[in-house]
């Protein structure tokens, strides 16, 4: 029976004509609340730590900072200038570094020297407001001693030095 059904032609008219009205969805709101459900809040601001002892030499700096929050947080922007606006060129430009941490060392930069340092952390959502501006100083360039200066006697002696730096030093320490 099946094979002499399917050997007959069938013409399928439809009595009635389907009529679609054209309707325009509004899922805006759907898609919104949809939207907040799976993302997560931009971060706060971190905090910038002040300069830690040690923590420089003639041509680097340890900066470090926290973030005083729960958020999600993917890499931080560390971001820095020197603070002299007397020199120009490569010097004065700002300068920018992600990573990873809570804290970077930052190479290269000019012996007794004021830097400027600001964080900002970033997430899927967008990227926190900067921190506060903190100022980190680099250590002053070792003085040469002037040879034909030093002075001895039995008892005492005078050694003589002079200084590379710009920026004035406080102190210096001398070992024998």
């Amino acid at each position: 029976r099946l094979e002499e059904f399917l050997k007959k032609e069938v013409d399928l008219k439809l009595s009635t004509l389907p009529d679609f009205e054209e309707r325009v969805i509004d899922v805006s709101e759907v898609e919104q609340l949809m939207n907040s459900i799976n993302t997560i809040p931009a971060p706060c601001a971190p905090v910038i730590n002040p300069q830690a002892p040690n923590a420089a030499t003639g041509t680097s700096l340890r900066v470090c900072w926290g973030l005083f929050s729960d958020d999600t947080i993917e890499c931080y922007e560390l971001c820095y200038k020197p603070v002299s606006s007397e020199r120009r060129g490569d010097e004065q430009g700002e300068h920018t570094v992600k990573v990873k941490e809570t804290y970077c060392t930052i190479t290269n930069l000019l012996p007794n020297t004021q830097y400027e340092f600001w964080v900002s952390a970033l997430n899927a959502s967008g990227i926190s407001p900067p921190s506060e501006k903190a100022v980190y100083v680099t250590a002053p360039s070792p003085p040469t001693i002037n040879s034909k200066k030093i002075r001895s006697c039995e008892n005492a002696a005078l050694v003589c030095w002079e200084s590379r730096d710009m920026n004035p030093v406080d102190s210096y320490m001398v070992e024998l």
